[in-house]
């Protein structure tokens, strides 16, 4: 039955099952009138009496729940707005919550109004600005009224509030402002590409001086141009209605990063001679062989780390009142000439029996900004008369945090972070506090993320301490505290927490025993929380930002169909580590008809190894994997223990847990697989005859390296968009624990798995996309040419034609998933 209102239960507000009334839309979410105010409950951990089918688990996830999305904080600090998935495709609805009116849908001649999640403000606080489509718009806070400032085809962006209170952006490489007030856009520099034009030239050859001494026509238009040039330069230089800021970044250089200060006077250039981010040539492409208009379509790859080269910056400092510009080096930073893999070419080199010689020499230096991190690495302070940049070494083993010496025009260092693996991607967030010469920044010197401040010309003072992570830390207007997301209780569990900045004082804001992410709201009253719990997908709640608050369920986006499945829900265990002093985490789901301490008849297992490899997913939130969460749950009801671990490189237990893999991937890993089988013979009524293994990319890599160098450890296993050789994935993420094979090609043999194919005597399925612009296909073409020629009778190969890296059609997740389940059920 079509209902026109939200249901409001004790849960929260029901967002699924309704039909709106507000505009011809394909969503299900209905209009409410009623408040949103509702207490937060504890959603119990098994629920439904539906046995969950491999085809539903499979299915399109529309039926388990249309999480909402990019939810953010209006300019009012009351509303809040999150973007809703439509039931059957992949278009989004915009929804605000207000504690009046309810949740409404924004129609789509009103998105412009609602901002973003990453919208400013300025410092008076009275003026919000953002972008939309590309357009920027500007909300008087005080009438609550909007303007639109610009309206073109161009991409506007990187908005910031200047000192002088106007607004600047920037278009591609030009950096306007414009007045709040009048609207009047000005150009404050343009940046080109290329050397400055040469203008109008003397004559220098013979024959050209000659030609202009005989010919008057040529002597008088030589003669006009220059005058031309002349009058235009003498009306730049007197007339201030013109724009005449330009500079010209030179011949074969790439403009990396600019950033304006905010006084508008200084300006940080970034420029490369080649690509920071990519190095694709034309070999790098991969067929698709379902294209549209019935022929093979050569799609586009990103390049492979075997193929990659240094990439070295230059810093360019301009003054744009005075006109002048100074490159700036690296020397001042410490260790910037250091041979920091000196041990391990050394190494490389006896191994083929030359020797190698340790030099100093420069280190190719780059912006510390990869695909993986959004914010800029260049940070100006309140006044504008400072500013921080963040650097990485090339060779991945130290970041810097440096100021600027504008006098000099050199930089000096504030902060250097040095790791003899890698220094990791995360947890590299800095800044400045208000109206102060002092930086914050995340370090993980201790062994795990935490927090710090730092005066410019004072040392570092440490905020936070523990075995615990720090992430997203958010700073207030006072600089009185910082408010950020940590699993300080339980490595799984993440709550906000607040610290004071002079007392140190740390103090726990939620108490939710889940997976929690925050946004502070503008008047930094109140928090947006964005939690899931185990078996429950993430809604939103609001709640006070201080300690002990209650937070207030907003959102319940979960389907009846979903709740009446029976699902088992997975308990988190510390299984005893036979390398590592600390545990190996791990979700345990055992089987419906387990009792604690039984004997007898031995239970069969599996093992699901998680992705990425630097990715936790032993937490009590809403995994990403929820399909296999499902997949998991099924064979637990059918009698089999599933074990799901956070080895060795997983992410959310410190430095030491990451680098663990350093120069030797697949070991570590596999170690703690075994410590996973033992524990289940000797606390899960497990035999160990019977365990097999699956996971999906670094997964997949995983059961490989399993089958492939412990053979008797596992009785099956399925690898799945897996990794076969190291040197053919992407540069930012293997470089960094493998180094480059050039420097450690030791590193690439030990841990590719095409090496030790000959390993293999157990059933080993492997299923890959071909269109997978992650792991190429051609891995699993390697591998299993490799796999022929060493006359390996046990495997099968299936291929998924139109599939990227992670599955889009429900028919390939079942299709795969039967393949899956078929492989344990004939050989466990």
């Amino acid at each position: 039955m079509k209902k026109s209102l939200l249901s409001i239960a004790v849960a929260g507000l029901l967002l699924t099952g309704c039909q709106t009334t507000s505009q011809t839309s394909n969503t299900e979410v209905a209009i409410s009138k009623a408040p949103v105010v509702a207490p937060i409950v504890q959603t119990p951990l098994d629920f439904g009496s539906e046995n969950i089918t491999l085809e539903q688990a499979m299915a399109d996830p529309d039926w388990i729940s249309r999480t909402p999305e990019r939810a953010f904080w209006g300019a009012d600090s009351s509303t809040i707005y999150f973007d809703q998935k439509q039931k059957g495709n992949q278009l989004r609805d915009t929804f605000a919550i207000d504690s009046n009116k309810g949740i409404n849908q924004v129609s789509l001649s009103d998105l412009h109004e609602v901002g973003n999640g990453s919208a400013i403000y300025s410092s008076d606080g009275r003026f919000q600005a953002y972008t939309f489509e590309g357009n920027i718009f500007v909300k008087d806070l005080r009438t609550n009224k909007t303007k639109q400032l610009t309206k073109t085809s161009a991409q506007e962006r990187i908005v910031q509030f200047m000192l002088s209170g106007e607004l600047a952006y920037r278009v591609d490489n030009t950096f306007f402002s414009v007045n709040v007030e009048t609207g009047l856009t000005s150009e404050l520099v343009k940046l080109h590409n290329g050397d400055k034009p040469k203008g109008t030239q003397e004559p220098s050859t013979y024959i050209a001086k000659e030609q202009h001494k005989l010919i008057d026509y040529v002597a008088l238009t030589h003669k006009n141009a220059l005058d031309a040039e002349a009058r235009k330069a003498e009306i730049k230089d007197q007339n201030l209605s013109i724009a005449n800021k330009h500079i010209y970044l030179g011949e074969g250089n790439n403009l990396v990063e600019a950033s304006l200060s905010p006084k508008g006077d200084k300006l940080i250039v970034v420029v490369s001679e080649q690509s920071v981010y990519s190095q694709s040539t034309e070999k790098d492409m991969m067929p698709n062989y379902i294209g549209q208009d019935g022929n093979i379509v050569p799609v586009p790859a990103r390049s492979r780390v075997a193929d990659n080269k240094p990439v070295e910056v230059e810093v360019i400092y301009f003054d744009l009142a005075a006109d002048t510009q100074k490159s700036v080096g690296f020397e001042t930073l410490p260790g910037f000439d250091e041979d920091v893999l000196a041990a391990v070419k050394k190494e490389n080199a006896e191994a083929i029996g030359e020797s190698y010689k340790s030099e100093k020499s420069p280190r190719a230096i780059k912006l510390m900004r990869d695909w993986y991190w959004s914010q800029s690495p260049i940070q100006w302070n309140s006044d504008g008369d400072q500013v921080a940049l963040m650097f990485k070494a090339w060779d991945n083993k130290d970041r810097w945090l440096a100021t600027m010496d504008f006098e000099k025009g050199e930089l000096t260092p504030q902060h250097r972070l040095h790791d003899n693996a890698w220094v990791n991607y995360a947890y590299n967030d800095f800044g400045w506090l208000n109206g102060e010469d002092s930086l914050y920044f995340l370090s993980e010197e201790s062994g795990y993320s935490h927090l710090y401040v730092k005066p410019i010309d004072g040392k570092a003072k440490q905020l936070t301490s523990g075995k615990f992570v720090v992430s997203d830390p958010k700073l207030t207007k006072d600089n009185s505290q910082f408010f950020f997301k940590a699993n300080v209780e339980h490595p799984g569990i993440y709550e906000v927490y607040s610290v004071d900045i002079n007392t140190k004082k740390k103090e726990a804001i939620t108490d939710l025993n889940g997976m929690t992410d925050f946004s502070l709201s503008p008047d930094e009253s109140k928090l947006l929380l964005k939690h899931s719990k185990i078996m429950m997908p993430t809604e939103l709640y609001v709640a006070d930002a201080k300690p002990g608050t209650q937070p207030t369920r907003l959102t319940n986006t979960v389907s009846d169909n979903f709740l009446n499945k029976k699902l088992i829900a997975p308990k988190i265990v510390a299984v005893p580590s036979s390398h590592t002093d600390e545990p190996i985490y791990a979700k345990v789901y055992y089987p419906a008809d387990y009792k604690p301490g039984e004997t007898g008849k031995k239970r069969k297992a599996v093992i699901f190894n998680h992705g990425a490899g630097y990715l936790q997913n032993s937490h009590m939130g809403w995994s990403v994997y929820f399909r296999e969460f499902m997949f998991h749950s099924l064979l637990a009801s059918e009698g089999y223990v599933v074990m799901d671990m956070d080895y060795r490189a997983s992410k959310g237990y410190g430095r030491d847990w990451r680098t663990a893999i350093y120069r030797q991937m697949g070991t570590p890993e596999i170690q703690d697989l075994a410590d996973g089988v033992k524990w289940m013979a000797e606390n899960a009524n497990v035999d160990e005859g019977s365990v097999g293994t699956y996971g999906g990319s670094y997964g997949g890599f995983m059961t490989f390296m399993a089958l492939f160098t412990q053979p008797e450890l596992f009785q099956a296993g399925a690898a799945l968009r897996p990794v076969t050789d190291w040197a053919y994935y992407n540069d930012p993420y293997t470089s960094n624990i493998l180094n480059r094979p050039a420097d450690d090609p030791i590193a690439y043999r030990r841990s590719s798995p095409i090496y030790f194919a000959e390993g293999l005597n157990k059933p080993m399925l492997i299923n890959a996309p071909m269109i997978d612009d992650n792991v190429f296909f051609q891995d699993v073409v390697r591998l299993v040419q490799r796999l022929i020629e060493l006359e390996k009778e046990n495997y099968e190969t299936a291929i998924y034609p139109v599939e990227p890296h992670g599955f889009v059609q429900p028919s390939s997740w079942l299709d795969e998933y039967r393949r899956i389940y078929k492989l344990f059920k004939e050989n466990l």
